[in-house]
């Protein structure tokens, strides 16, 4: 965990207090909402209509179907040990974030279980329910917790094998929704597909956001004019740096600057108007911070 998410749960010095308090009651608002949506998409959407979502609360919907369980008790007993592994290898912000998150989560899910279902048609519950379900998710990754100990499993995993932690996390997840259709049935097992899949993009774009940043590296002889063109067309910052060139041996300037994925169309067209032939290669970012990336204001 990141030195300033620690801060929000550490004891700061006098002078830093009131920020503090800030930042703990910020965290915990997305944590509660977060949790709350989760609970929506789950009680509202998936679990009336037999659609599970992956990790543990997949495990969870299927051990609540056979055992009639509430759903929240396994939710919270299953993350548990999850939660003492995650203490130890990520920290204690990122165990007590989580665990308030699961139990809001836990909670909202009983609450929520005697509601009706908005809908019955499983395709309707499988988009809908993925989308909320990406949200409350993702806007608890953003928050520095976790709904799921899939992850701390595969972090674990992947130390003593040669698989990443995505790998991991795939198998794992597509061991646990084909098991949906032993139990479900297999139309089922493939409505969870699609709500897991929404889900998962749902997740990317509530972290990075609809306004994704754009590392931009480009190589050319006119890179004075073409930086100059990106700051006053763009209003943004550019950084020359020395490159040098691994075959012929040139010395050439390469500009770096970061830009919206809306300013990424004009950018391509800025540099093709003044180097049709210049080196461009453009990287996506998760995220960006200092320097002066905040745009500025053109006359």
């Amino acid at each position: 965990m990141n030195t300033n998410a620690n801060a929000a749960f550490q004891p700061q010095p006098s002078q830093h207090h009131k920020l503090s308090k800030l930042q703990v009651l910020r965290r915990a608002f997305f944590l509660t909402f977060g949790a709350a949506f989760m609970s929506v998409g789950l009680e509202i959407f998936l679990v009336p209509n037999n659609i599970i979502d992956g990790g543990i609360v997949g495990i969870s919907i299927i051990a609540s179907h056979l055992t009639q369980v509430p759903l929240g008790i396994y939710l919270l007993l299953l993350n548990l040990p999850f939660l003492a592994i995650g203490y130890k290898q990520i920290g204690k912000t990122f165990a007590v974030s989580t665990l308030y998150a699961v139990a809001i989560m836990s909670i909202g899910t009983t609450l929520l279980h005697p509601i009706p279902p908005i809908t019955i048609d499983p395709l309707l519950a499988a988009v809908f329910g993925g989308i909320i379900l990406g949200i409350g998710v993702g806007m608890v990754i953003r928050s520095g917790g976790s709904l799921d100990g899939t992850e701390i499993v595969a972090i674990l995993f992947s130390k003593k094998s040669a698989f990443s932690v995505g790998e991991i996390v795939m198998f794992l997840n597509l061991f646990i929704l084909g098991s949906a259709g032993f139990v479900f049935g297999w139309d089922r097992a493939m409505y969870s597909l699609i709500a897991y899949f929404i889900a998962f993009k749902m997740i990317d774009i509530t972290i990075e956001g609809f306004d994704e940043s754009r590392a931009v590296w480009i190589i050319s002889e006119n890179h004075e004019r073409i930086g100059a063109s990106i700051m006053q067309r763009l209003g943004r910052g550019v950084t020359y740096l020395n490159g040098e060139g691994a075959f012929t041996g040139d010395s050439k300037k390469v500009i770096f600057c970061v830009v919206t994925r809306l300013e990424e169309a004009k950018l391509k067209t800025i540099v093709d108007e003044l180097d049709p032939s210049a080196f461009l290669a453009v990287g996506n970012i998760h995220d960006v911070k200092g320097g002066r990336f905040k745009k500025k204001d053109i006359h």
